[in-house]
């Protein structure tokens, strides 16, 4: 299998009644401000650079971000701080993303998601968690440069370490635990960095500043640079 046929196989999925139910009631029950537009109301692919060393792996579409455009953060506050220090970075063509046309290229980046349905109230149950995660891991295998990966919030941390525990990854001893911008080498040679989301409840609050959401990619950039990474860092 290939990451695109994977994502194919990722749009057609109806695993999880409930979301199912809400992603589809989202798109046609349309908030005022995009009653004209015309909502995806699909599970959302992943995307990006098929030969990543950088995983972003967050939690799920927004109800009105990518499950309205389709593509991951997407049309949403998330995507606005994500795309920009993605491009700050190097790791982006542009610095913004409003719909699955606007010419955004991924450079050295793939992003994945949790789940691949938005969740009610962003609180997906640990069944719908756990009937995406094969969705996440086959993209660990088939991402065959992989070298970091950032997970957005602590439960996309989780999902990533039952992954690489899964895939048989030697984990660190104590496991690690949930802290932004901590880098934790897996003995494989993979480095998992995990960061607060991007979410307003972060970033509203002061939980997470623009200074320290860059700080998490500046890291990354400079893990990555000495095999070879050509920095467009801004």
């Amino acid at each position: 299998m290939t990451l695109k046929q994977l994502q194919k196989q990722i749009v057609r999925c109806t695993q999880c009644p409930r979301l199912v139910r809400y992603r589809q009631d989202v798109a046609a029950n349309k908030v005022r401000r995009f009653q004209d537009h015309d909502y995806w109301g699909k599970p959302v692919p992943s995307f990006g650079d098929p030969q990543a060393r950088l995983l972003l792996v967050g939690l799920a579409p927004a109800a009105h971000g990518g499950n309205r455009t389709g593509r991951a953060f997407t049309g949403d506050r998330s995507g606005a701080w994500l795309y920009d220090a993605l491009y700050r970075y190097g790791f982006a063509n542009q610095p913004t993303s409003e719909h699955r046309g606007d010419g955004l290229e991924l450079h050295d980046c793939y992003i994945a998601q949790v789940l691949h349905c938005a969740p009610p109230a962003n609180k997906p149950t640990r069944e719908e968690t756990l009937h995406c995660q094969p969705y996440l891991l086959k993209e660990f295998e088939l991402l065959r440069r992989l070298r970091i990966v950032i997970p957005l919030g602590k439960i996309a941390f989780d999902a990533c370490l039952r992954v690489c525990r899964e895939l048989g990854y030697p984990l660190p001893t104590p496991l690690p635990r949930f802290a932004h911008g901590v880098l934790y080498r897996i003995d494989n040679g993979l480095v998992v960095m995990p960061s607060y989301h991007p979410s307003q409840q972060n970033t509203q609050t002061g939980r997470l500043t623009c200074e320290m959401f860059h700080q998490v990619f500046a890291q990354a950039q400079a893990h990555l640079s000495p095999y070879s990474f050509i920095s467009q860092n801004i």
